[in-house]
Parts: C-alpha cells; structure tokens; sequence
C-alpha cells in the first residue's frame, strides 16, 4: 500500500447555521467510518481558518494565507492506497462536493532513513 493526503478546498460556508453544520458534520463522520473500516483512512484533522505565511527566511511573517473561499484548505486525510486511481476513488463520498469544494491527491513520498 502507498500513503495518499487528501488535501481538501472550499467547501461548507463557516457560516453556515449550527443545524447545517452538524449535518455536514455527520456526512464527513460517515465518510470517515467508511474509509476507515475499509483500512484506508490513516489519519487526518480540520484546519481552522487564517494561519501564517511565511516567505524568505522567515523575517516576513503575515497573517493569511488570504485566498478566494474555493481555494482555503480546510483540512487534510491521509490514506492508504495501492496507487492514484483507488486514490481518486477513495475521493467519491467527499461530503464538501455539493458545496464547490474539491479534494487534491498527492502521492507521499517514501523517504529512507
């Protein structure tokens, strides 16, 4: 098995009423439990809104990243996966797609220590 994130853009409104958001909450939950149960989920956490960019050698710290609402990385997984096409596959059930969110595969590289 290969390690795949899963680097997740826009998605759900934060201001979003307390009803939406915990229904939102319960379609992630499922997805999770799937992907879990079917031993692909490895780990994963939200993000919350803003952070820090830093640029150069680290002398110029600003608050952001500011970026359109589509572009916000709101959280990341990481699972597992024989290879992309099961990764993109894993992808179907992606809780945040009705809201124009959208989900980025990225293949982890093995590193030999």
């Amino acid at each position: 098995m290969e390690k795949f994130m899963l680097i997740f853009h826009g998605g759900i409104d934060h201001r979003s009423s307390p009803e939406q958001m915990q229904a939102n909450m319960g379609k992630w939950m499922a997805w999770i439990d799937k992907l879990a149960k079917a031993g692909k989920y490895d780990s994963g956490e939200p993000l919350l809104p803003g952070g820090k960019l830093i640029k150069g050698n680290a002398t110029g710290v600003t608050d952001g990243p500011y970026t359109e609402g589509k572009e916000v990385v709101g959280g990341y997984f990481i699972i597992n996966a024989a290879d992309y096409d099961e990764a993109v596959a894993l992808c179907e059930g992606y809780p945040d797609y009705e809201a124009g969110g959208s989900v980025q595969v990225r293949h982890v590289m093995k590193m030999d220590m």
